[in-house]
């Protein structure tokens, strides 16, 4: 009887583990899908908020807490469709529907140091500088630290804030350069949100990333050499 009863609850347990399966991929396909939508949601906050600030290279920060909610807004916009997968995955080997959120959020928070120290970096400059930035951006595509922070960016993190810093050393070129061409620049901002996405969905190839590296630096050369001839660089007179 015993033997019986052991088997029926067995054959209970068993049988609910497919709908407590399901369940669990529906949350965490929730909890994707309340990401991405986040992200969304900053892209449209972000392009009202920068209408009328793009300035090029000339454009100004404004107030530290002005900035410091817009730039945490752009970095939600740009970078929370790369961390989703990841913030997931977190989730789903935790067993905690909240290590998702808690993820996005540590990430989140690197990028706001980040901005912490654009905010005490950056001036107003010319469009050597930029043109500069964009080779050096240029340049670091090519070196054993991106590709190590590259790679490192791609593996399953423990935490998100170690995944936010692995992804602002892949970034950094990038980001930078995005800074030097004009930090409120809702084009640029599209422009480094897909090279970043790509770097982290897509596999590591040369064929894909030496062209793109040498792209970055011919853009960066042009800026040099004929820099009213770049769109949006400079203000207009």
């Amino acid at each position: 009887m015993r033997k019986t009863s052991g088997q029926a609850v067995a054959g209970i347990a068993a049988a609910a583990r497919p709908s407590i399966a399901a369940g669990s991929t529906a949350r965490l396909t929730g909890a994707l899908a309340v990401t991405l939508g986040v992200a969304a949601a900053c892209w449209v906050i972000a392009i009202q908020q920068t209408s009328g600030m793009d300035m090029g290279v000339s454009t100004r920060l404004g107030s530290f807490g002005s900035f410091t909610l817009l730039w945490l807004v752009m970095m939600a916009a740009m970078m929370l469709p790369g961390a989703a997968p990841a913030a997931v995955r977190r989730a789903w080997a935790s067993g905690r529907l909240l290590a998702a959120p808690l993820f996005a959020g540590s990430y989140l928070g690197v990028w706001a140091l980040a901005g912490v120290v654009v905010y005490a970096l950056y001036r107003p400059h010319g469009t050597v500088a930029a043109g500069a930035a964009a080779i050096v951006a240029g340049i670091y595509e090519f070196t054993p630290l991106k590709q190590r922070f590259r790679r490192r960016c791609r593996d399953r993190a423990r935490s998100g804030f170690q995944f936010g810093l692995c992804c602002a050393g892949s970034c950094i070129g990038l980001m930078a350069m995005m800074v030097a061409l004009g930090v409120m620049s809702i084009t640029w901002m599209a422009v480094i949100a897909m090279l970043v996405l790509a770097q982290k969905l897509l596999p590591v190839k040369a064929a894909i990333d030496t062209p793109l590296a040498l792209m970055i630096v011919g853009l960066g050369i042009w800026i040099v050499v004929a820099p009213s001839s770049v769109p949006g660089l400079t203000p207009p007179m």
